[in-house]
């Protein structure tokens, strides 16, 4: 009876085969997980971006500019305070003539910066998203 050891080589060159194929597929799966995460908070800070300029929009109507000028920076933080949103008003563009309603009297230049805040505990990675917008008053 002839016994071979060649049999226990190649179990062993398989096993490691093997084991490399599936760190290798581990790897990229933390990798899509995130990258997963990193798209789903974007959108997050998309959305909250939107409401904060709305917000803006509806306190700088309700700002009275004969009592303390024009507003320049406001700064929205959500209410989970995960988002803080930095909102810079770059230039006023008034007509002083009414355009479509009597609401509307001019527009604005916004510059807009979403950032998420380190100190929350769900936000592992710090995502920023910034926009430039003229809006209409």
């Amino acid at each position: 009876m002839k016994r071979g050891g060649f049999g226990m080589i190649q179990v062993i060159f398989f096993m490691l085969i093997l084991s490399g194929i599936l760190s290798i597929s581990m790897k990229y799966a933390s990798i899509t997980t995130k990258q997963t995460e990193d798209l789903y908070v974007k959108e997050q800070a998309l959305l909250f971006m939107q409401s904060a300029i709305e917000l803006t929009l509806l306190g700088i109507s309700s700002h009275d500019y004969n009592a303390s000028g024009f507003i320049n920076d406001i700064r929205v933080v959500s209410d989970d305070k995960r988002f803080i949103a930095d909102i810079n008003i770059t230039d006023y563009y008034i007509f002083g003539i009414n355009l479509d309603t009597e609401a509307s009297n001019g527009m604005i230049s916004l510059d807009i910066v979403v950032e998420t805040n380190s100190s929350h505990p769900k936000n592992s990675r710090k995502i920023r998203v910034s926009k430039r917008s003229l809006q209409r008053l």
